[in-house]
Order: C-alpha cells, then structure tokens, then sequence
C-alpha cells in the first residue's frame, strides 16, 4: 500500500528544480532526501503514524518540508498562524493534542508554558533551529509510511470569525483529488514555474499552490512573504501566479506592472475572498491577462473555477469543478432552488472534507442528510452555470423584513469616485430590526460627504436596499488571506442607531 499524496508530491523529475528560494534551489532528489531525514527527526521525537504534528513557523522551504515529511511518517499536520497569541495556540493544542509542536526559536519559551508536557522543537525562517539539528544528524533513507485515501493527512482550523475554530479534518485523497483535477483543469505541467508569495498556513497557500505545482513536477518560486516588487521581478522567469485579491490591487499599484513585464506568464489565478470586477478591468487593460477567479472553503479545497479555456466573467468564480456536484439550495429547508435564485451553496465530491475535529455535532449540522456540505455561502447560479458568491449566510441583512445581499449594495458603492472599497453590514435598528449601513473605505486624505455618496447610489437601489447611513475609513479590517472581517467591523459600529446617533 502507498502512501496517496507523499507518492503524488514528489512527482517531478530528480533533476528537474522542486522548490526555488532566494538563498537555494531544491531538486525533487533534493526532497526525497531532505524529507526522509526529517521524517528520521519526527519518528526519533516519537511522531506515530496518525499522530498530529502542529507547526507554528513562519515560512520557509524547510517549513514545506517539515509538512512533506509528516504526510511521509503517516502523521497528520496542523499548520498554525504565527502571529498567533499563546492563548489562541493553546486553544489549538489542547484541541488537536498534537504530538510534537514546531514553533519559531523566539516563541519556545511560550510554547512550552501551553504544551502540557508536549514535545516542542524549533524551526526559524532561515529553516535553523533545533528540529533541523535533529534532521540534519538523521539518515536520508526513510521507508514512507502506507496510508489509505481515508486516512488524515492534516487538520486545518476555519478562520473563526463567529465562536471558536474547528478542526477541519482533510484526508490523502480530498487532498490528491483536488489538487489532480486544479492540475488538469488550469493546464499545470513540468515546465510550470509558480511564484508563490501565500502563507504556508493556509489551505490556499499550502495545498492549492504547493500541491498543485508539485503534483504537475513543477517548481514553486517560494518568496517569504507578499511583496509588489520582488513578484514583479520573478515574473520573466515564471509561468503562474497563484494569489489573494490584494496581491493584484496592490501589483496594480505599482508603476513597473505593464504588458511586458507580464509577458512570460500563462496564467494568474485569484482566491481567498472575492476578486471586484473593476480590479480585474484594470487587469485585463494593463497586462493582457484576465485573472481567472475560483471559490473554494478550508473544509473542501476548491469547488469551482472559471475556465482556462473559455470567457472568465468577473464577478463569478465559474462553473462547479468537474467532479464536484453543486447546488443552490433554500437554507432552512433544503430545497434545491432553480437557476437564477438565491440560497445556500452546497457542494459534495472527493474533495469534501471528513467532518469536525472532535465535534461530532457540528459535523453533522453540517451535511445534509444525502452528503451535500452546506458551505454557509450564499450564491447563485447563472444559465451558463457560472457561480456567483453574493455573501455568507450571517453576512445577509434582514431590514423590515426584507432580505438585503451585501454584494450587490457593495458593487454600487465601489465603482463611485474617491471608493477604495465597501463592506455593507447589517446594523441593530430599533424599526427596521436591522439597517443597512455601508462601512467605505476612501485611503488617507479627506472623506466624500456622507449625504452625497447615499444620493449616488439611490438611483440603482431598491429603497429597501439603499444604505441608511455611510460611514468612513481609511481601510477595511481584514485576516491574513485577505477577507474583510465583517463580524469585526459589526462590532466596531455597534449601537451607531442608538438614539440620538442616527
């Protein structure tokens, strides 16, 4: 019996460059020996096959090792921010009870206060540290560890914008499943070169670039962290971009992005939140290219995708992945809706993940009783079969019983002059039970007034749709990959309708 993703992983030639940093190149021989030392180092601190590994590290070419190497010794990973505080890892810890926790030189002392007796090694962004110590005085010889499809292969945690995180719990095969239909679907071969500047501790970052690039025998351009420049300048010798809307708005920012510097790359792909039609204009006009935009969740990797081949409409992120069943289905009772209708998304295939870490509840209030997954995502399908997100299920505004979707007040908001962007929220209103209430971002220098931006937007709105009141920031709150937390900015501007505030 193999091992399903390690075997898929190291797919490229030994010769042929896996991973590329400013300071090394790795070959895929490089890897098989470099992941067999340090699947030496985690079975010699006493990781067993199944046991959790969490690393909390900031990234690193030995960061992705230390990930390949636990899928090797039959572990199951649990990537960590590190910018998390030592109470929100010890929420993890305690919850996912891993084996050995990986934690950056200056954070150990930290990390072995919440441990609980549990082992702890180091690993710093130059990949030092003393669990590379441990790999460095191991063998590179290392029988991989058989695993089944249905056995775990990592656990991530959901973002946790409403009550605390779960543990959503990805096997070998959703992994190799997923990453094999993205390979085939965006056309990824050996000759592909993709810069990847996403975090390591992310689905996005970790399984959908990595996994990708690696499985079509690619090499993955591994930069720190998101910088404009240093993008630009690995683009002549680079294929794809894979990447957050941010990544775009700010390249667009940045007088060297044109036609040229763009022109050795195929492909530039968008996720992690919603992609605005005006930046994938500007794109478009400016490079050439159009940003294929696609929708995936922690808990099933990707779902749908706009096509390699054929019209990437911006606004949607296309048509259901090729063996993913998708539907627009009524919340409360499940009902399928017809095209063209608003509800609920709700996907079922290979990619879906196996349910909740230790919460058996939630994972069952989480699928329907025929398999399908309820995403919390609101969407709708159009004639083409494209999908379009239009907000998350608590993200809908109910104002005098009427129901309000985000997206389309945000669209109407965002294309007026001296907008950066929008984020329409729903508000505690005393009549209307909730109003809607436009949170604008304008950048540094002097806000539009108030009473002009509603007066703008009137003309497109229903009366029931049309922001109540709009209030200006200089940016939006957002976490690490990119989405606005609207549940942060509900708290902000809690009580605004108070008496005498409206």
């Amino acid at each position: 019996m193999a091992n399903p993703l390690f075997d898929r992983l190291l797919a490229g030639a030994p010769g042929a460059v896996a991973i590329e940093t400013d300071a090394r190149r790795f070959s895929y021989a490089d890897l098989e020996r470099e992941t067999a030392r340090m699947a030496n180092a985690l079975a010699a601190v006493g990781v067993a096959p199944g046991d959790r590994v969490a690393a909390c590290v900031e990234k690193s070419a030995a960061n992705l090792i230390v990930y390949l190497a636990t899928i090797r010794a039959g572990g199951v990973y649990l990537p960590l921010n590190p910018a998390y505080t030592a109470s929100e890892l010890a929420y993890f810890i305690a919850d996912a009870a891993p084996a050995l926790i990986v934690c950056d030189p200056a954070a150990a002392k930290a990390v072995v206060a919440i441990a609980g007796g549990r082992r702890a090694e180091t690993l710093d962004a130059d990949g030092q540290g003393s669990l590379a110590e441990l790999a460095a005085r191991r063998t590179d010889a290392f029988a991989t560890v058989a695993r089944r499809p249905e056995d775990l292969a990592a656990i991530c945690y959901t973002s946790g914008t409403t009550g605390r995180s779960k543990g959503a719990m990805l096997s070998h095969g959703a992994l190799v499943a997923n990453a094999l239909t993205l390979k085939a679907l965006w056309r990824f071969t050996p000759g592909d070169r993709l810069i990847h500047a996403l975090p390591l501790y992310h689905v996005h970052g970790l399984f959908v670039a990595s996994h990708v690039a690696l499985m079509a025998g690619g090499a993955v351009i591994l930069q720190p962290r998101f910088d404009a420049s240093a993008v630009l300048a690995a683009m002549p010798g680079a294929t794809c971009l894979m990447g957050v809307p941010t990544f775009y708005t700010r390249l667009l920012a940045h007088p060297g992005l044109s036609r040229e510097a763009a022109a050795a790359m195929r492909l530039f792909i968008s996720g992690s939140a919603p992609l605005s039609a005006s930046t994938h204009q500007a794109w478009r006009e400016r490079t050439g290219h159009a940003i294929l935009e696609r929708y995936g969740l922690t808990e099933t990797g990707m779902n749908a995708s706009n096509p390699y081949d054929g019209e990437r409409i911006a606004g949607t992120v296309g048509p259901a992945l090729p063996d993913v069943a998708l539907r627009i289905a009524d919340p409360a009772s499940g009902r399928t809706l017809p095209r063209g209708q608003i509800g609920g998304v709700e996907v079922k295939g290979p990619n879906v993940f196996r349910g909740y870490w230790q919460a058996p509840e939630k994972t069952a209030q989480a699928f329907r009783p025929d398999g399908f997954f309820i995403t919390g995502d609101l969407g709708v399908v159009d004639e083409r079969g494209y999908l379009s997100i239009v907000g998350r299920e608590k993200d809908l505004i109910i104002t005098g019983g009427l129901n309000v979707y985000p997206k389309e007040v945000e669209e109407a908001i965002d294309g007026l002059p001296r907008v950066v962007e929008s984020a329409v929220i729903g508000l505690e209103h005393a009549d209307l039970g909730e109003a809607v209430t436009a949170i604008v971002a304008v950048g540094p220098g002097p806000a539009p007034a108030e009473g002009d931006l509603l007066a703008a937007v009137k003309p497109g709105l229903a009366g029931y749709k049309q922001p109540k009141r709009a209030v200006f920031v200089e940016a939006l709150p957002r976490n690490a990959m990119g989405k606005v937390q609207k549940a942060e900015l509900r708290r902000r501007f809690a009580g605004l309708y108070d008496a005498g505030r409206s």
